[in-house]
């Protein structure tokens, strides 16, 4: 086990099998040492959080959320990565997306539920440039929505 999955294992963190494409499209491309892993909702075991936050979705729940879209970003670096999660040099930018109410305005906040879980399992290499947008709808009405672009070597 890497480095990295050892941090993991010691704080509970248990990652899922990858989600494969519901549409046209890859998990993953890399190019050089970059990879770019496309949006993982909010899915997880028992089918996710759906939802608007801030009408269906309390804050908490939608930072469980960003998590649970955290936790399959992390299960596609492995699988970019062969693997091996040391493989992450650092991760260079999340986009986040909030299916968010008329009056949701709290969207970082929401979106730190994955930041903060990168800075856990990659420490400062986990810091990361982001953007963090509320949206009207996300696919099959999953509360969150995070893609990633990740430096490996």
């Amino acid at each position: 086990m890497s480095q990295i999955e050892d941090r993991l294992a010691a704080a509970g963190i248990v990652l899922p099998q990858p989600n494969a494409p519901v549409a046209n499209y890859v998990p993953f491309v890399r190019v050089g040492d970059l990879v770019h892993i496309s949006g993982q909702v909010s899915l997880d075991a028992n089918g996710g959080i759906k939802g608007v936050v801030g009408e269906d979705v309390d804050m908490e729940a939608a930072k469980r959320a960003a998590r649970l879209c955290g936790l399959s970003l992390l299960a596609q670096m492995r699988a970019a990565c062969e693997g091996d999660l040391d493989r992450v040099v650092r991760v260079v930018k999340l986009g986040g997306f909030v299916q968010a109410g008329p009056n949701f305005i709290e969207i970082p906040q929401v979106v730190n539920g994955c930041s903060d879980l990168m800075v856990e399992a990659f420490g400062d290499a986990g810091r990361h440039a982001r953007s963090a947008v509320g949206v009207y709808r996300l696919p099959m009405n999953f509360a969150v929505e995070v893609d990633a672009v990740v430096a490996i070597r």
